[in-house]
């Protein structure tokens, strides 16, 4: 593939994952804050929020088995109009029941969605120096959705209702959230993405838990889990702290927005140097970095201090992302790219639904300090097997298409 034709196609790979998944940002945002609204616990919210992750859980797999059957045009319709239907719901009815509907809906289409955008930019890929280059592009579409879709919700919510107490507001920011999505299907089916050869077809008889035989799969899938918790971590532990410390809640949304912006930069910044980039080096130095900034964090009382330790930490977790998606398509054979990235996200939904209940009973027992340090240290520890990545890739790239 021609480099023009690749960065055409990248670019609407990446705004194609911003429509789909600003719609379930959005969504996340607007929908707790209807149910608080409405009167709702926060336990209530807590399973409110907990239902984006957990149908991702049980899905991931088998979307990932149908989109290496049928490819990238089919599982991204279907996962349209899961959205586009499961936020409707709530545009017509905005109660709480009806709220849960839309989030089981919406995350599990944007899980479905993000399998078959993955697996598709990882084709593109001619070397591993592309495939550094494409991840790294492709992680900046969910740290901008993160922002348009609340931001844009937000607005919807504050300014298009006509009166306190109306659901107008709420109803209006639905409305563009369904909405969003069509956007995915546009850019997916009018930009001639059909593979050019057919799809390879696996074998009945193969499982998916098949492919955690392997020592590679088993050690990234590990390195993955350790370093996903620490996202889980720093969003759950933080407004503990600074509420601790004395903090407003707008210098402690700060220090988490900063948090994400240098996420954002670091995957920007990423391709400009993916040729001196190895894999297990990233990842080792990343989870060095975590664990150490881990244990200073707790330490840190002033505002400043710790929006420097969240801007250091964006930076080391947001380099994560590409190096283990590059690293999953080098050791998964071609014909599996779809189960391998099924298994990735079932795990780090899995850990969205378990950990914050975890980190809760822990930080409530022996305070949220221990978290911290804990999490650091098992994170530390698992740098050995990072850099045992660096072993020869073979599968994915070895059997490209050369018409591809």
């Amino acid at each position: 593939m021609h480099q023009r034709a690749q960065r055409h196609l990248l670019a609407r790979l990446i705004a194609a994952q911003i429509c789909l998944h600003a719609c379930m940002a959005g969504t996340r945002m607007a929908a707790p804050l209807l149910a608080l609204k409405m009167g709702y616990s926060p336990l209530a919210v807590g399973v409110l929020l907990a239902l984006f992750s957990l149908t991702q859980v049980f899905l991931a797999l088998p979307a990932g088995r149908f989109t290496d059957r049928h490819g990238l045009v089919r599982p991204v319709g279907f996962a349209v109009i899961a959205s586009v239907v499961g936020v409707g719901f709530a545009v017509l009815f905005p109660v709480y029941p009806v709220l849960c509907v839309s989030a089981l809906m919406s995350g599990g289409a944007t899980g479905a969605a993000v399998i078959a955008l993955q697996r598709h930019a990882g084709r593109i890929a001619q070397n591993p120096t592309d495939l550094k280059r494409v991840f790294s592009w492709l992680a900046t579409g969910p740290a901008i959705s993160n922002f348009l879709g609340p931001f844009a919700a937000g607005l919807l919510i504050d300014y298009a209702g006509s009166a306190a107490g109306d659901l107008v507001g709420y109803r209006v920011a639905f409305l563009l959230m369904a909405l969003l999505p069509l956007g995915t299907w546009f850019l997916v089916r009018s930009s001639g993405m059909s593979e050019s050869s057919q799809p390879s077809t696996v074998a009945k008889s193969a499982r998916a838990w098949d492919l955690l035989r392997q020592p590679m799969m088993r050690r990234l899938m590990l390195v993955n889990i350790s370093l996903a918790s620490c996202w889980d971590v720093h969003t759950f532990v933080v407004p503990v702290l600074g509420h601790e410390r004395g903090l407003s809640a707008s210098v402690i949304g700060t220090i988490l927005g900063a948090f994400a912006v240098a996420a954002a930069v670091v995957r920007v910044l990423m391709p400009l140097f993916a040729s001196r980039l190895k894999e297990h080096v990233v990842l080792v130095c990343a989870m060095v970095s975590t664990a150490t900034l881990f244990a200073l964090y707790p330490l840190m009382h002033s505002a400043w201090a710790m929006g420097l330790c969240s801007v250091l930490l964006g930076l080391a977790l947001g380099s994560v992302q590409p190096m283990i998606m590059s690293t999953l398509h080098q050791i998964t054979p071609e014909a599996r790219l779809g189960e391998a990235i099924g298994i990735r996200l079932m795990a780090m939904n899995a850990s969205s639904v378990l950990m914050p209940m975890l980190f809760g009973a822990v930080g409530a027992t022996v305070g949220v300090s221990v978290v911290f340090w804990v999490v650091g240290a098992t994170v530390g520890a698992g740098a050995r097997p990072a850099w045992h990545l660096r072993a020869p890739p073979h599968g994915g790239l070895t059997n490209r298409k050369t018409d591809e």
